[in-house]
């Protein structure tokens, strides 16, 4: 159970809300394993529940406290709310931003300020951790361009501009991404991302994780009553989650990209993992993909501090953090978006 601001996550498995009170109390097998005032939450969040009593629903609806329940691997299941005081409030902010590309690139600025940051740290913690492995001057060199677009970022307010910027920080940091690749190298390279269809053992990674990340955020997003399809800097397309993709940018480096290769990088995949079909394109078999969400699952309960809450969280928690955020700075709480920043 961990309270994030005013919205409490209750992240053990196959446990029943009940009320007591004004108490919410989380209860195991009849056993109590935590009680906490109603009073001043928001928010409950639930991951791989048993239940939750109606006295418990009826008492949060009465009062909008939204009760939002997800599996233990993070897919939204359902939300239940009382009367449309809140969210409709937020989905119109939401949206009327959306159709304004001036202010949507104020907000979309700051999740690439997150991308660029972490990119750089992420090359900076290479130059630290593996100096006689890689060519330092390199990744220095690479570190302080993107140190430079990261300035223009912070200074831009024209949503083209923005993207072309994002692309060069982009193409800058994958230029190095061979180079961290520090095992298995005839079986795992990186020449330049390939993604429908992934066409090396890398890219096929990469889109998985990719694909994971864009799911746990969109599931984070709906959680917290905001339109996943709805973006900012990815703007509207029929069936693509904009939203999700314009915060997962901040993530893609320090979540996705870390965590493939950690996998290579350790040998927990291998070569044999994976399988070439005619079109040339690169497919991860069964139970290679098994292992690899396994592990994901694994990594979603690795601890981290947050940059900004300065509270110890899951890195499975970091999406929804930063959806919390998100919201709070639509609702006027925040005067600015805070990107999650890793260092």
């Amino acid at each position: 159970m961990k309270k994030l601001l005013n919205t409490l996550y209750i992240t053990q498995p196959d446990v029943y809300l009940s009320l007591d009170g004004d108490n919410i109390v989380v209860l195991k097998d009849e056993e109590k394993l935590g009680r906490l005032p109603l009073h001043n939450l928001e928010a409950i969040i639930s991951f791989g529940y048993t239940g939750a009593s109606p006295a418990l629903m009826g008492y949060c609806a009465e009062r909008n406290i939204s009760l939002t329940f997800f599996t233990m691997n993070g897919r939204f299941l359902a939300r239940v709310i009382g009367e449309s005081r809140g969210n409709v409030v937020l989905r119109k902010k939401q949206y009327a931003i959306s159709e304004n590309e001036h202010l949507s690139a104020k907000i979309a600025r700051n999740f690439i300020v997150g991308k660029i940051y972490n990119h750089k740290w992420i090359l900076e913690r290479m130059t630290r951790d593996y100096p006689l492995r890689i060519d330092v001057a390199a990744f220095k060199a690479i570190s302080q361009q993107l140190s430079v677009l990261l300035t223009e970022v912070r200074n831009c307010e024209d949503l083209p501009r923005l993207r072309g910027l994002e692309g060069q920080a982009a193409a800058s940091y994958f230029r190095l991404f061979d180079s961290m690749i520090l095992q298995q190298k005839k079986d795992f390279y990186f020449h330049s991302r390939s993604r429908r269809p992934p066409l090396d053992n890398v890219n096929a990674m990469l889109s998985f994780a990719y694909s994971l990340l864009a799911n746990d955020v969109s599931a984070a997003l709906e959680g917290v009553g905001l339109d996943a399809y709805v973006g900012f800097m990815h703007r509207d397309r029929p069936g693509r989650a904009s939203l999700a993709l314009d915060v997962m940018e901040e993530l893609r480096g320090v979540y996705a990209d870390r965590f493939v290769l950690s996998l290579i990088n350790k040998q927990v995949v291998s070569g044999e993992d994976f399988l070439k079909k005619e079109s040339g394109a690169i497919i991860m078999k069964d139970e290679a993909r098994k292992k690899f969400l396994a592990a994901w699952q694994q990594k979603k309960q690795e601890k981290i501090t947050h940059p900004y809450l300065g509270e110890k969280i899951s890195w499975g928690l970091v999406p929804h953090a930063q959806a919390l955020l998100l919201a709070r700075y639509l609702r006027n709480d925040l005067d600015e978006y805070p990107p999650f920043l890793w260092k």
